[in-house]
């Protein structure tokens, strides 16, 4: 009996120090810290399918945060919360056509965080001191850049969809068990793209800028009317549009259409056939307008907003933008714009009288 009491006390004391070790605060910084690896739950023992592989972990390189900003200087991830994005990369072959290169989860720091401190000092402000129509460029260590709009960040139904990966985890199909090949390197990662050209490795600066076209602003106007929309691409005329084409067909999506400043405008569904598929002409698919391509979509009062040629003509998630014809000659007619993806109304432009493509 002494020896099996020996042996229970030694247990119980062994037991002891170990919940005395996990209260140390260096050991609890250490388990709440960014680097902690999750759980790999490679028996499903839980109702996560995306938590059932190893994680590796990235090394990140320092961030610069720059541009039209008051407080320049390095990135602070310290105090951020992870996120996670679940991803099926795909990327555009010589061919024209898709090579898909796997599915992972991404844990990291949202865009939405790290840009959440950052104090905005438009350099059109006097002109325009709405936030929608900046965008921002991000630079990896080989001086690839990719756009993405401000709205995209702040202004989507679904918040952090964008991160700084600094950890990746493979989805492996249970059948076949295909072991896609791991990324080495962090990454920007836009989990709400189709074709993920924009998820460039090691991301060094991210620039934030307004878009350089300017408006004559016209705060008030009424009654508020454009006729038609002209087209412009790198500054040049292209077309215009007075009517939408007949072999484009309508869609119509239910809304809670609900404004940053006055809150609820209407519950109503707004119906009108999706702005890319009469811009795709103007402005085709390719490597390099998916990951740099910047628009503006402007009214006739100077109103304007910024979209990345990502998030209007490469989406995941089908929340597309509409083009909405009204009444010939009704007050913010003829054309407005409506963003399904975005939680405010802010971005849907009235009487749009002018689409840029490119500067």
């Amino acid at each position: 009996m002494i020896p099996v009491m020996r042996k229970l006390l030694f247990l119980t004391l062994l037991l002891l120090i170990l919940i005395a070790c996990t209260n140390e605060p260096g050991l609890m910084k250490a388990n709440n810290s960014s680097q902690m690896m999750q759980f790999n739950d490679t028996n499903d023992m839980t109702n996560n399918f995306y938590d059932n592989t190893e994680t590796h972990s990235f090394i990140v390189k320092e961030l610069t945060i720059d541009g039209e900003i008051a407080n320049p200087g390095k990135a602070d991830f310290t105090g951020l919360q992870k996120r996670s994005v679940i991803v099926k990369e795909t990327l555009l072959d010589s061919t024209g056509g898709n090579r898909f290169t796997g599915a992972f989860r991404y844990d990291g720091y949202s865009m939405f965080d790290i840009l959440d401190n950052q104090i905005i000092k438009k350099e059109n402000a006097e002109e325009y001191s709405s936030i929608i129509d900046l965008y921002v460029e991000v630079e990896n260590d080989e001086g690839d850049k990719v756009v993405l709009s401000w709205g995209e960040i702040y202004y989507p139904n679904n918040l952090h969809r964008i991160i700084i990966a600094t950890d990746v985890s493979r989805i492996v199909p249970s059948k076949t068990n295909d072991l896609w090949e791991l990324p080495e390197k962090s990454k920007l990662v836009a989990a709400s793209d189709l074709i993920t050209e924009r998820n460039i490795s090691n991301p060094v600066r991210i620039s934030v800028k307004s878009f350089p076209k300017s408006y004559k602003m016209n705060r008030g106007m009424s009654p508020m009317y454009s006729p038609e929309i002209k087209l412009f691409k790198d500054g040049k005329a292209v077309g215009e549009m007075v009517s939408v084409p007949e072999v484009i067909k309508d869609e119509t999506f239910s809304a809670i259409f609900y404004g940053r400043g006055r809150g609820i405008h209407t519950t109503m569904p707004f119906t009108g056939p999706m702005l890319k598929e009469i811009l795709l002409k103007y402005y085709p698919l390719t490597r390099e307008n998916i990951k740099s391509g910047i628009m503006c979509i402007a009214g006739v009062d100077g109103y304007r907003c910024a979209l990345s040629y990502s998030e209007l003509f490469n989406r995941n998630d089908q929340q597309e933008f509409l083009l909405i014809e009204s009444k010939p000659g009704e007050d913010g007619g003829l054309f407005r714009m409506f963003a399904a993806c975005d939680f405010f109304s802010d971005r849907a432009v009235k009487s749009i009288n002018e689409i840029h493509i490119g500067f």
